[in-house]
Order: structure tokens, then sequence, then C-alpha cells
């Protein structure tokens, strides 16, 4: 989910949340069938570049420094730089696994301090009651669990990587380093369907935090 302003054309929104997913499937797949071997960096450093440049173009577009873009992005350099700098496709593969787990974590120790991160960052898209706002983050968490969870189910099973066997959970299950890969845009899929069945709670309350908003501009 990244932050945006609802005001923006959805083709640069489009652009910004999925540009870099298609850059790295399309250079991956390329790369595959002259440089097999360096697949995986070669489409972690487009991913890398592609990244940065839908952050900058955020933050252009937002006039605002969006900060759960920006964590993202710290941590695809960080990892996809010491991939390619170790020539280690493990850092590539629990890149994910970080980053989903960073803000799932993110949000329940806020939550635990009685400060909604969730809300911080994006209130500037929805007015919401603070009741609707836990259960909002308490759903993303859960959803951030659940893609770190599936990508290590994920990457501990490719059969054509650098994966040891003692990293496997099911002996009997593989799948390529292609499958994983490509298995990003069904993840990317996944995610909008995500946020999608997340609109009844949000058309529900939209109006209950419009009317608290403008009962304390009266008070």
């Amino acid at each position: 989910m990244t932050d945006r302003t609802a005001d923006k054309p959805s083709n640069s929104r489009l652009l910004i949340d999925a540009g870099p997913i298609g850059v790295w499937i399309v250079v991956y797949n390329l790369s595959r069938f002259w440089f097999a071997d360096q697949a995986i960096y070669i489409g972690t450093g487009a991913y890398m570049v592609a990244a940065t440049l839908a952050m900058f173009m955020a933050i252009r577009l937002e006039k605002r420094v969006p900060p759960m873009l920006v964590m993202t992005t710290v941590i695809v350099l960080g990892f996809g730089a010491m991939g390619i700098w170790l020539q280690d496709p493990i850092f590539i593969y629990v890149k994910p696994t970080i980053i989903n787990m960073f803000f799932s974590w993110l949000i329940l120790v806020s939550m635990a301090f009685q400060m909604n991160v969730w809300k911080i960052f994006f209130e500037h898209l929805f007015k919401l009651p603070d009741e609707a706002w836990t259960i909002f983050a308490i759903r993303w968490a859960i959803w951030f669990q659940f893609l770190a969870l599936l990508n290590e189910f994920l990457w501990r099973h490719i059969s054509d990587g650098s994966v040891p066997e003692s990293a496997r959970w099911f002996a009997e299950f593989s799948i390529t380093e292609s499958f994983w890969a490509n298995s990003k845009l069904a993840i990317l899929f996944l995610g909008m369907g995500f946020m999608l069945a997340q609109m009844p709670l949000l058309s529900k309350y939209q109006a209950l935090g419009a009317e608290d908003a403008g009962e304390d501009k009266d008070t």
C-alpha cells in the first residue's frame, strides 16, 4: 500500500505502485535468456532503480515525503545491494519477508504505545474515527504477516537457486526461482484485492470520521 493523495491521476498512482514490479519481471525474464546465472542480480538492480524513481515521483506528485514508500525503498536498496555485492540471492529472497514483517510490527508496536502509525500515514487519505483506524491497522498487520509467511514458504523451496536443503519446510515440495520471481505479479494483484476488500469498512466509517472532524472544528 503506497502513500498517495486521492486527487492525483490514477495512471500516476499505478505507475508508482506497480511500475517497479513490472520492471523487475520484464528485466528478470529477459535476463534469463542471456545471463541466466545473473538474472536475479540484474533484475534486482533494475528494481532498485525503478523503486528509487517511483519514490521521487511520489514525492514530486504529493509534495510530501511518503514515509511508508521511503522506508520500503530503503529496505529494497539495502538488501538488494547486499545481495548483488555478496552475489548471494538469499538476501534478495528474504527481502519481501523483511519488508512485510517490518510494517506488521511497526503497526502492532505503535498501537501498543497508543499511537496508531497507520492513522499517521494515511489520515490524509481517509477521515475515519479511531475505532475504524484500529480495525484498518490490525487488518493490514495481519495481511503483512500473511505475505511474509507466503514469501518464506516460497523462497525456502526454490530448487534451482542457492537455497540449502536445511531451509526447506517440506522436502517433497519445490519451485523454480523463476516461479518465485514472477509470483510478485500475482501478489501485487492479491494486494489490490485485499485493498478493495477494505472498501466496505472505509465507506462505512468515512462519513462518521468526517462528522467527528467537523465537530472538533466547532468546539
